[in-house]
């Protein structure tokens, strides 16, 4: 992996914003850690229709796990479905607990890369599954700095292989949130920047059971 070299402001208040976020399941998901685990079934059962072995199936071997936290999605989806899993996070301390948190299956990660999205270039054909779950990860990102970094996962893709979106949606256009510099996108927007950087989406699916104050959660499954 690699770096780019783009720094607009507000990356640097989302980073300082995260810095004072404890490194635990409810810090991360915004005091919702009792979803997490209905958070994690979705996320299993959406996935799983791709695996396997045969024409069009996406392999085993190696994820990453992009925006990683202390390694939430790692440990309970990743790990026991991949062979290797990366993590990428732009605050150190989450990575330095992720070490701890993933306990024994934690020899398993190959990488521990800390970096905001917008600088990240992940390491080219590496990659069977890239997952980039909710807003904290997308939504940081200008719309020209998403259409590049999704251009940047599809280089890292290996044969068949999967990017997976799983992000709050807006009902209509581009809602700011002040508190943490970042956007909450409506769908049609989040298709149309997918169709720039090359991609289509070929399965598409919202989340169920989350809390009705939420944003609504979609999964897009995308070559």
């Amino acid at each position: 992996a690699t770096l780019y070299n783009t720094r607009p402001p507000f990356y640097s208040n989302a980073e300082g914003y995260w810095k004072d976020i404890p490194p635990t399941e409810d810090g991360l998901l915004g005091g919702y850690g009792s979803i997490s685990s209905i958070d994690l079934n979705g996320s299993k059962a959406f996935l799983q229709r791709f695996l396997g072995e045969g024409e069009g199936k996406t392999g085993t071997g190696c994820a990453l796990d992009c925006g990683a936290g202390i390694g939430r999605i790692t440990k309970r989806l990743l790990l026991p479905l991949f062979n290797t899993v990366d993590l990428v996070d732009v605050t150190q301390e989450f990575l330095d607990k992720a070490k701890t948190y993933l306990g024994s299956e934690g020899r398993r990660v190959g990488n521990f890369f800390c970096s905001g999205l917008q600088d990240f270039v992940p390491e080219s054909g590496r990659y069977d599954v890239i997952w980039i779950q909710w807003v904290i990860v997308i939504g940081h990102l200008t719309d020209n700095h998403l259409v590049d970094f999704l251009e940047r996962c599809h280089k890292a893709l290996r044969p068949e292989g999967l990017i997976v979106i799983k992000d709050n949606v807006s009902y209509e256009g581009v809602v700011p949130d002040e508190v943490d510099s970042s956007v909450c996108r409506d769908l049609d927007i989040l298709q149309r920047l997918v169709s720039r950087a090359g991609l289509r989406i070929i399965y598409q699916e919202q989340q169920i059971n989350f809390p009705k104050e939420i944003y609504h959660v979609h999964m897009l499954a995308l070559r």
